[in-house]
């Protein structure tokens, strides 16, 4: 692992909680014979209770925080979702709609703001959402721009039972925790995290999870076509996203799942020549692939398998409705309209506006990499979204 660009300092505070955070994954370490799965290298570095980076209370979204998501980029984003979330609403009866991970809340505010032009508002918008600091942001955020409409809102401690209506997840599935795999040779190891010369290091040990190793067995052929005797080769596997949609299928009783995250069908996924995985952390708007760097203070992230994602999906009986890119999901729901009704003369409100689409459907930019992937349970109408650019073949 190397850092190719110097880093902002962090405060001296910020230094001391991230070393907190250290003794916390070195006492972990300790304690489980002097290794630990990277998965649970993660699981404690983003969501160790008030210490994690998604736990604290750092700023983690737009300039002051790590990097920028979507809904920060334009509300081009959340009001072409909406056109969207509008046709399902319109085929099913009052459905609520629950958002996973809502960020700053500006894609809560701008999909509820565009629904009420059409009087399609749901009666309640759920939000699940662990960091205690993105919640009380996304109250004050939904507070100020939109009073009349926060009793609609409805922050959940955990999921429900049940449920009828729209699950929304943007950038979601990128930040659970992953399990590395680490092909050497003809043998599979699992890649952990180890205490060494008193700092973290990588250690693997031969892999041991029946589950881990049946899809590592899965994808060998894959990733070493020739079967070539000295290979090397490293990737992620994400055991939560299964169990998370696995969850969501059972509670689902008649609705539609939305996800959008980048990432990649399977055979993409574990290409040979990606032969160091997708693994990427991000602080101040430095990307780099060190996840031991300051740890509390920065992301972790790893690209979705959505084929991984999609067999989880239709296991548990969930219907594929769709899976595409996210600019011809935007251009499908209508960005382009929504963009045409500010007039071209009018340049300050358009070039900007103009410049954000772009940057949400340049191939260069989140059009290409990004995906958006919909499943369904007592639902069958064709979803706008999904009328053109339909990928699900990849899967």
């Amino acid at each position: 692992m190397s850092l190719h660009t110097p880093f902002p300092l962090a405060s001296e505070i910020a230094l001391a909680h991230s070393q907190s955070v250290l003794t916390l994954i070195k006492e972990q370490i300790l304690a489980s014979d002097g290794w630990i799965s990277f998965e649970q290298f993660m699981n404690l570095a983003l969501y160790a209770p008030g210490m994690g980076y998604y736990s604290s209370g750092a700023t983690k979204l737009g300039r002051a925080g790590d990097f920028v998501t979507a809904p920060e980029i334009s509300s081009l984003f959340g009001r072409t979702l909406a056109q969207q979330l509008s046709q399902i609403s319109q085929c099913l009866q009052h459905p609520y709609i629950l958002e996973f991970g809502a960020g700053s809340g500006r894609l809560a505010l701008d999909i509820l703001i565009e629904l009420e032009k059409t009087a399609e508002l749901p009666e309640k918008y759920f939000i699940m959402e662990v960091s205690a600091e993105l919640r009380q942001r996304q109250l004050t955020l939904l507070a100020s721009k939109a009073p009349h409409l926060i009793h609609r809102v409805e922050w959940l401690e955990r999921l429900p039972d049940q449920f009828n209506g729209i699950i929304l997840a943007n950038e979601v599935l990128d930040a659970m925790p992953v399990h590395l795999i680490a092909w050497h040779d003809n043998a599979i190891f699992e890649r952990g995290v180890s205490w060494h010369n008193d700092q973290l290091t990588w250690q693997d040990q031969p892999l041991q999870d029946i589950d881990l190793h049946s899809i590592a067995s899965q994808i060998t052929s894959q990733i070493n076509p020739n079967s070539d005797s000295h290979f090397e080769y490293v990737s992620e596997f994400n055991l939560t996203a299964i169990g998370f949609m696995r969850s969501l299928a059972k509670l689902l009783r008649q609705g539609v799942i939305l996800l959008i995250d980048y990432g990649f069908g399977r055979d993409e996924y574990y290409h040979p020549q990606r032969n160091q995985g997708t693994l990427m952390c991000h602080y101040r708007h430095y990307a780099h692939d060190n996840p031991f760097y300051l740890p509390g203070l920065q992301d972790i992230t790893s690209h979705v398998d959505f084929s991984a994602v999609t067999h989880a999906a239709v296991d548990s009986n969930l219907t594929l409705l769709g899976y595409t890119t996210q600019a011809f999901f935007l251009i499908n729901s209508g960005i382009t309209k929504i963009l045409a009704q500010i007039p071209v003369e009018d340049t300050a409100r358009y070039l900007p506006q103009s410049n954000q689409l772009q940057k949400l459907i340049n191939p260069a930019e989140m059009g290409e990499l990004f995906k958006v992937i919909a499943f369904g349970k007592e639902f069958t109408e064709p979803l706008i979204g999904f009328s053109a650019g339909d990928m699900s073949r990849l899967l």
